[in-house]
């Protein structure tokens, strides 16, 4: 590089130094403003700057009044054209922006975004991707919020319900009693008894469920022979099923083990089967079956209550969620055993496998329906 390039250079980078910090300024005073008038600043700018190292150079080279004049003019020329040109730019920015905060706006309030058809820039569209999944996710999480809501509701009536009932009848039993009306005392003392007794299964449901829900179980993890744990669950309800009149019997493969709670696994079991026994009809038949599968274990609970609607088949596990009235053929004592009969049964039963990193569902056969849990 010569000498008069590098002076050249050092002129050039002296007016395009002094423009670009003028420049920025300008920008910096500029930031709060629209972004119209933000992309026009920032073309002047550019440009400003490219002008300023010609205009140095220029005056640097002793150029004739008339070529000085020439490149004056020009100069001037370009910088109008980068402001006229990035004005309307930045008008079509500012455009697209605004469609992004009125859209923005009404998100804040109806809680439902729509994307502006005027499509923006890269990052506008990004901004509206965003806010398009926001919203999704906010439905969503309003959908389960309404459905948390209308379980809590349904759980309410339905306990109520059923802690009104046996109440009502303690209470006409205690005073036959009292009056000495009761034509046979132990009898009612049984009765009474028994309805306490089904009380207490309800009250313990709905602790353990809020334990399941609030995170705040506790699973003592242990290698269990599923073979034993099915053996216990049928030696356990048999006495139920017989008095219903239904037949129960399971088979498991063999040397088929699973980590688990051995309490919570046998309540999972034991509300299954005895949910079974109950929707299950006289001369009806309840199997558990047992096997392996490709990620771990399956239990399967087969009934034969007929089958589920496929309106209520998202609800099955649903707190508080019960069958229609055609399918609740339950057995006195039933819910003594395992269960409250409030609903609760399969969401208890949801919760812990879950608790196990398992899944439960149910799908409808040909004589009724068949519960499966997968277990890792």
């Amino acid at each position: 590089m010569t000498r008069d390039d590098l002076e050249i250079a050092l002129v050039a980078v002296r007016w395009a130094g002094a423009m670009a910090v003028l420049g920025l300024g300008v920008l910096w005073l500029l930031r709060r403003n629209s972004l119209r008038w933000l992309a026009a600043a920032l073309a002047v700018l550019a440009v400003s700057i490219v002008a300023a190292g010609v205009f140095g150079t220029a005056r640097a080279m002793f150029y004739s009044s008339h070529d000085y004049g020439v490149t004056l003019r020009v100069l001037v020329v370009s910088i109008l054209v980068a402001a006229v040109a990035a004005t309307i730019a930045g008008t079509v920015l500012a455009r697209s922006s605004e469609s992004v905060r009125q859209e923005a706006r009404r998100f804040g309030e109806s809680g439902s975004f729509t994307a502006p058809g005027r499509r923006g820039h890269a990052e506008l569209d990004h901004l509206v991707t965003e806010l398009e999944r926001t919203s999704a996710r906010l439905a969503e999480s309003r959908e389960r919020e309404a459905a948390l809501e209308q379980s809590r509701r349904e759980l309410i009536a339905w306990v109520s319900h059923d802690l009104r009932t046996p109440l009502a009848g303690m209470r006409a039993m205690t005073e036959a009693l009292e009056d000495g009306m009761a034509d046979d005392p132990a009898r009612y003392h049984r009765q009474i008894g028994s309805e306490v007794e089904r009380m207490v299964r309800m009250v313990d449901d709905l602790f353990e469920l809020s334990r399941v829900q609030s995170g705040a179980l506790k699973l003592s993890i242990e290698h269990l022979s599923l073979g034993d744990l099915v053996s216990e669950t049928i030696a356990s309800a048999d006495p139920v099923a017989r008095a219903r009149g239904v037949r129960l019997g399971g088979a498991v493969e063999h040397g088929l083990q699973v980590s688990g709670d051995p309490a919570e696994l046998a309540r999972v079991l034991g509300n299954l089967v005895m949910n079974a026994i109950r929707h299950t009809p006289s001369d009806g038949e309840v199997t558990v079956v047992g096997r392996a599968v490709d990620d771990g274990v399956e239990v399967a609970v087969h009934d034969g209550c007929g089958g589920i609607d496929e309106a209520d088949m998202e609800r099955v596990f649903d707190v508080a969620w019960q069958a229609s009235p055609a399918r609740r053929t339950g057995v006195e004592g039933t819910e003594a055993v395992f269960g409250s009969g409030a609903g609760l049964g399969l969401a208890i039963v949801k919760g812990i496998v879950e608790a196990h990193d398992g899944r439960v569902e149910v799908r409808n056969e040909a004589a009724g329906c068949r519960f499966l849990v997968r277990l890792p």
